[in-house]
């Protein structure tokens, strides 16, 4: 199934199961969704950790499924920041999905969320990062190598797919960006 996504950065999805023929032989595909939370309100007093989704935040992290659905897109694997506005971003997002709350998402450097994702099992093959900017948007950049960036804003998520394993990813093909402002 091809789709086409329009936005920052739109493009097509390749076929959702996850193989396709390479040179002489299959290739299996894996595909990494990094999505930045949703929008969080910002309450004087109130710890960063703790911030809440304001109702814009929690309608567009329901958009966010409804769309990642649309593409066909669901997670064998969810990774998320702890945070208040991450989890509620999950769940809104993908309800019914098994939900790792990974402490070192929270105020992470793009390398250690490659860490995290190169860590992951062989057998996952779409992997959904949820966590926080400035990480989450470098290591979009970082893996797509995209130049002139329009930003990742609350909401906003990227599909990546690459032939890799996790262990070995280095780099692929940014497919798919998404923003809840684009749409």
């Amino acid at each position: 199934m091809n789709d086409q996504v329009d936005g920052e950065a739109g493009g097509e999805v390749s076929d959702r199961a996850g193989d396709r023929a390479g040179d002489g032989g299959r290739v299996t595909t894996r595909t990494l969704i990094v999505l930045r939370h949703a929008k969080a309100a910002h309450t004087p007093g109130l710890a960063d950790r703790e911030r809440p989704l304001t109702e814009r935040g929690r309608r567009d992290a329901r958009r966010i499924g409804e769309t990642l659905t649309g593409l066909d897109l669901r997670p064998d694997l969810v990774l998320c920041s702890p945070s208040i506005r991450t989890r509620q971003t999950a769940e809104l997002a993908l309800p019914g999905a098994d939900i790792t709350f990974e402490p070192a998402i929270y105020e992470a450097y793009p390398d250690e969320l490659l860490t995290l994702v190169r860590r992951s099992d062989p057998e996952v093959r779409t992997l959904i990062l949820v966590g926080h900017n400035p990480g989450v948007h470098e290591l979009v950049q970082d893996l797509t190598t995209r130049e002139g960036d329009p930003g990742f804003p609350p909401g906003a998520f990227a599909v990546i797919e690459t032939d890799a394993e996790w262990a070995e990813l280095d780099a692929g093909r940014g497919v798919v960006r998404w923003s809840p402002k684009e749409h």
